[in-house]
């Protein structure tokens, strides 16, 4: 009967409440693992985001090693099996969810508050996180769902540019690695490579704890000591590599036989601690982060019917993420679409954004912010991103304003210094009739 307790969520009461949020609270536990909490009395809920220092960075040369270990957690752990624990969490409407990213793995929990059955799902979730049994038969299982996973891969041209981007771009860092993993590799992974990967990175002080609900800070410290006791004390994981930006411009094309040709065009832009951070941010919104009114959009679409949409993006990271322009077209239209697209860069990089442009961006990100915490969920992402990169804990009460305080002059300094379009590599995959010149690609496989 507690099955879907997502519909709980009122959307709405938190957009009333968004600027309004009860400032956030932060403590170590006992053995150091870091917590976030905001008190959200306002539904009988709880989310919790556990945090780990134990993504693909950490793969070193054993690509996926993250991904099945994360995939493996859930497939059984103190004894029980993977159907007993779906039943632990669905018989009291309780939900787990795992994630594994480039800098970050995370294992969620969204609950009612009603004592037994908060209790009952923290005493699955617990089991979890600390116990994993990692047996045998399901990582078989596990592993060939990977395996059939990269066969769907070897078909999409999207799968196949997003590796071949990464691999050149940080060719020789932690980055390059796909998150999955490669086939070669996950079909090599023992189980003990499992356990030790977990042992390592799966403790204490490698963990941020991120509770939303409605608790108080005794509750909160009690379930944060709950939930880090039974992990190992441990030791943070060392800092990642720094990250060699390109010296000039490179072009990796991949043939495929398809009717678009997939592009991608970027180079190395900012990590999560950048004081660019928020100026780029706002930068980007007119220039392709903005859909339908984007410069970008406007040249690409609009004015010649190249894509049927386009983006640009910032992916920032530990060490600096990438900078992404991209879109689909025709094959015929592959040349003619790449020189639209590094022509708007130039473009916006010499002139920058018009005052209208940058206002119209202002009002429309903060008058945006609202739905961007819009529920517990969002809220709890929010937080553990923070514990995660260790940012400022007002840092959702002054979003708006950072926002609101990019002046145009900082605009168009920022995309000078960090915005090359003459540097960036260009991927393409499709069955081009027209092929630049390219650079051999850095292996994904």
């Amino acid at each position: 009967m507690f099955k879907g307790i997502s519909v709980l969520v009122i959307a709405g009461l938190w957009a009333v409440q968004a600027l309004a949020l009860p400032p956030l609270q932060h403590w170590e536990t006992t053995n150091g693992a870091r917590v976030y909490f905001v008190p959200a009395p306002e539904l009988p809920m709880l989310d919790v985001k556990v945090v780990f220092d134990a993504a693909s960075a950490r793969d070193g040369d054993k690509p996926g090693l993250a991904a099945l270990t994360s995939g493996m957690l859930e497939e059984g752990a103190g004894g029980l099996s993977a159907e007993l624990i779906a039943e632990g969490f669905d018989n009291v409407g309780a939900q787990l969810g795992l994630e594994v990213k480039r800098d970050m793995a995370s294992i969620t929990l969204r609950t009612l508050t009603q004592p037994e059955l908060l209790q009952a799902a923290l005493k699955t979730f617990v089991t979890v996180i600390s116990q994993p049994d990692f047996p045998p038969s399901a990582l078989e299982r596990v592993r060939q769902q990977m395996l059939r996973h990269f066969e769907y891969e070897s078909q999409s041209p999207e799968a196949i540019m997003a590796k071949a981007f990464y691999a050149q771009l940080y060719a020789g860092h932690p980055y390059a690695s796909p998150i999955t993993g490669t086939k070669a590799s996950v079909e090599q992974l023992s189980r003990e490579d499992l356990q030790q990967f977990y042992a390592t990175y799966y403790v204490a002080r490698n963990a941020v704890i991120a509770l939303v609900g409605d608790l108080d800070r005794l509750g909160a410290e009690q379930l944060a000591e709950r939930i880090s006791q039974p992990l190992s004390a441990g030791q943070p994981a060392p800092p990642l590599p720094p990250v060699s930006p390109l010296s000039k411009a490179q072009n990796v094309h991949l043939q495929h036989p398809s009717k678009q040709t997939h592009i991608q065009l970027g180079h190395i832009g900012y990590s999560r601690y950048d004081p660019d951070y928020f100026t780029l941010f706002v930068a980007n919104y007119t220039l392709g982060g903005s859909g339908l009114v984007s410069r970008l959009f406007n040249e690409v679409r609009e004015k010649r019917g190249l894509a049927y949409s386009t983006h640009s993006y910032f992916i920032p990271m530990r060490q600096p993420g990438p900078f992404l322009a991209g879109l689909q077209t025709r094959n015929d239209q592959t040349q003619q679409a790449v020189d639209v697209v590094r022509k708007v860069l130039q473009d916006y990089v010499a002139q920058g954004p018009t005052p209208e442009e940058l206002s119209a961006a202002k009002k429309n990100l903060t008058g945006g912010f609202p739905l961007r915490i819009a529920s517990n969920e969002k809220i709890v992402g929010y937080v553990a991103m923070i514990g995660f990169f260790g940012l400022p804990l007002d840092y959702l009460q002054t979003w708006t304003d950072k926002v609101e305080a990019v002046t145009l002059e900082q605009i168009k300094d920022a995309l000078k210094r960090r915005l090359h379009p003459e540097k960036m590599l260009l991927v393409t995959v499709g069955d081009t009739v027209e092929k630049a010149e390219t650079v051999e690609p850095a292996e994904t496989d």
